[in-house]
């Protein structure tokens, strides 16, 4: 225990080899909630009693894990004053975070002075009947070459720039020749009114072929999506993740590319029409990448829609990654599923 408590005022929570002990020192102890209790909604644990004030618990946990958690009073969420480290989880908390020996961040979002950087511009686009609020900002991003390129549509735009750098990680992808130029276009989402949008909207695709799409044509070199059907990609997280598998399915002329990162394929008890149109709709001709932790309450969905996807004969890669529900995982999972459907090597 001495040799923990030593190690704890390093840092929480204390990392050895695939062992991990989380510390709490106080008269009383909070509970741990993190991705794997499905924080405060799911089974929080409780810390046991080592030493006189000193309270632990200890996991065992794969060597690539990337983990976030935070400490529960029963009420609300309280700081772990040994770690540090805290990330924002999109809902207006800070959660801590640790990763295991063998994961790392990955280097892609870093802007390194000798890469090419693409050109990014901000446009508002407006429609009374589409959108809620009328108004949406997308970002375009142009990338450093001359020739057209396929267009990537990024679902909760203003998450992906942020938070996930996915313009760092398309710069350095196609700098060192791992993916050929491609465009981006981040519309943001529509805050409160984001679920709905979300959930496989017919307005929000009319929203992404007539405006995105229009304004991503004037204002980048695409290539012609009549010429080369399906070229184009769309890409999202969560809901995100079903309103991309979404458009691909009704839209796979345009959208011959999906990438779906934790796929809200379930609500609930509840099926998206997604899986209706997988089951009995005509096999679409796209190439899905899809990927999900395995400490998140959507994994379930995910091999489920994996398995229906593949009985239905359609082209899906499937990764699960030991990780949670939110943007650092996905940031550091992205450039496998843009590889493989951006990929210079055939």
């Amino acid at each position: 225990m001495e040799n923990v408590l030593e190690h704890a005022q390093q840092g929480t929570p204390v990392v050895e080899g695939d062992i991990v002990t989380f510390v709490w020192q106080g008269e009383l102890a909070p509970q741990l909630i993190a991705d794997i209790t499905d924080w405060e909604w799911g089974t929080p644990i409780s810390l046991a009693e080592t030493a006189p004030g000193v309270w632990t618990h200890t996991l065992t946990l794969p060597r690539d894990a990337y983990l976030e958690y935070a400490f529960w009073d029963g009420q609300e969420r309280v700081t772990d004053p040994l770690n540090p480290k805290i990330t924002p989880d999109g809902l207006g908390h800070d959660n801590h975070y640790f990763y295991m020996p063998d994961a790392t961040p990955t280097r892609l979002t870093e802007r390194a002075r000798n890469v090419p950087h693409g050109t990014v511009t901000r446009h508002v686009i407006e429609d009374e009947f589409l959108l809620a609020g009328r108004k949406r900002t997308v970002y375009l991003y142009r990338p450093a070459v001359d020739e057209p390129c396929p267009l990537l549509i990024v679902l909760d735009g203003q998450d992906y720039r942020r938070r996930a750098k996915i313009t760092n990680i398309v710069d350095n992808l196609i700098a060192q020749g791992r993916i050929q130029p491609i465009a981006l276009a981040l519309p943001y989402h529509g805050g409160l009114a984001r679920g709905v949008e979300y959930a496989c909207s017919e307005a929000s695709l009319g929203f992404l072929l007539h405006h995105v799409l229009g304004l991503a044509g004037r204002e980048l070199n695409l290539v012609d999506i009549e010429a080369s059907p399906g070229a184009h990609a769309i890409l999202g997280a969560s809901m995100g993740g079903l309103m991309a598998a979404y458009a691909g399915l009704r839209a796979p002329q345009v959208f011959g590319r999906v990438l779906s990162q934790s796929g809200a394929f379930t609500m609930g008890e509840h099926d998206t029409v997604v899986w209706d149109l997988v089951r009995h709709g005509p096999t679409q001709p796209i190439k899905i990448w899809m990927d999900v932790g395995r400490y998140e309450w959507l994994l379930d969905c995910n091999r489920r829609m994996h398995e229906l996807l593949v009985e239905r004969g359609y082209d899906v890669t499937y990764r699960e990654f030991n990780a949670g529900h939110n943007y650092p995982a996905w940031r550091n999972d992205i450039w496998r599923g843009l590889e493989l459907l951006f990929g210079t090597v055939p």
